[in-house]
């Protein structure tokens, strides 16, 4: 079963709107992808998704939301819906750095068994603004991965390039340790402690549309987490 780690898409809008706004917002958005992919392992068996969530952004950078997308972990296995929620603040601690923390919490839905793979998670997330672009590093940690009991953690470095006004490039890799192998690892055989992640993608806004085109891949031989190339268009609504 090939699951993730979670929700950069929705996290960064939230977090961009707390950020930029003094007053309670709530907005949601709307994404359309070719492929689910997470740390580059497919979600959804190589298939399309479709995926939505809903977002408060409140005073001081405190947010919350949720996020729902169809999965597919194949075989006899019939989970077929992924239901997320979080919540966090974000903090621009001066003019060229800002932290945001939060928990979250993943549901699934659709087999018997489903209700098994519930797990939280903690993430934290600093950002570095300069003439060069945006540099993120990022960090999560899950005590009970997928409900398996194994801790897990993702360690990722990524930087945006700006290219013209609505037009960025963002260079990404990170790489999953679990610290429990006889609960959950990696690889052909789930006997792997970690793997990386390469991703590198092209974000574009036209028309009050986001539009990303991204190439991955990782250092496993999965069939659905060697290479490839995901596009995904979204729109934000704001009530």
């Amino acid at each position: 079963m090939n699951i993730m780690n979670k929700k950069l898409i929705s996290l960064a809008a939230t977090c961009l709107l707390a950020a930029g706004s003094a007053h309670a917002d709530v907005s949601s958005t709307v994404n359309l992808a070719s492929d689910y992919t997470f740390n580059g392992v497919s979600q959804t068996s190589n298939d399309p998704a479709l995926q939505a969530s809903v977002d408060y952004a409140g005073e001081g950078g405190f947010y919350l939301g949720t996020w729902a997308s169809n999965v597919d972990f194949g075989g006899s296995d019939d989970t077929n819906i992924e239901w997320d929620a979080y919540v966090g603040n974000y903090w621009q601690l001066n003019e060229k750095i800002g932290l945001d923390a939060g928990v979250a919490y993943y549901t699934y839905h659709g087999d018997d068994a489903s209700s098994d793979y519930a797990y939280g998670e903690a993430y934290t997330k600093f950002g570095y603004n300069s003439s060069m672009g945006d540099t993120e590093l990022n960090f999560w940690y899950a005590w009970d991965y997928f409900g398996t009991g194994a801790g897990h953690y993702i360690m990722m470095a990524a930087h945006t390039f700006t290219v013209s006004e609505g037009h960025n490039i963002r260079l990404s890799i990170d790489r999953s340790t679990s610290d429990d192998v006889n609960k959950w690892g990696w690889g052909n055989n789930f006997d792997e402690k970690s793997y990386n992640h390469y991703r590198i993608e092209y974000m574009a806004s036209f028309s009050g549309f986001d539009f990303n085109l991204a190439a991955e891949d990782t250092s496993m031989d999965w069939e659905t987490s060697d290479s490839r190339v995901v596009l995904s268009v979204s729109r934000t609504f704001s009530f």
